[in-house]
């Protein structure tokens, strides 16, 4: 475990009340992952292009790199959580459109008719 101090970054702020313990860039709603993800990402981007995309200035382009690599470990835990939360609402919208009390094994065969159904 690392016990080197954690720098004072002047373009970014934690979030009270927020699902995510990451830091943000200040007065955006930007999350300092995203950063990392736009820059390290299958399409990415340099790190002046962004603070250009995204009108933000490049010193909090490079925080927000800064502070990923120094909290590698948060990121991914935040990252893994946010993919389990997705993947439960995908699953509960699938269940949406079942059946009531009939699992995918309990449907009849094609062409049979279900016991008590009217023909």
């Amino acid at each position: 475990m690392s016990t080197e101090a954690q720098p004072q970054y002047q373009h970014l702020e934690a979030r009270p009340g927020s699902n995510y313990r990451q830091l943000w860039l200040k007065g955006r709603r930007i999350r300092a992952a995203v950063v990392d993800e736009q820059i390290h990402g299958p399409d990415p981007m340099t790190p002046e292009e962004f603070a250009q995309e995204y009108q933000v200035p490049l010193e909090a382009v490079l925080e927000a790199l800064d502070y990923v690599a120094r909290n590698r470990p948060l990121i991914e835990q935040e990252r893994e959580r946010e993919a389990a939360r997705i993947r439960a609402r995908e699953l509960r919208e699938a269940r949406k459109d079942e059946v009531p009390g009939r699992r995918e094994h309990e449907l009849p065969a094609p062409g049979l008719t279900t016991p008590g159904a009217e023909a």
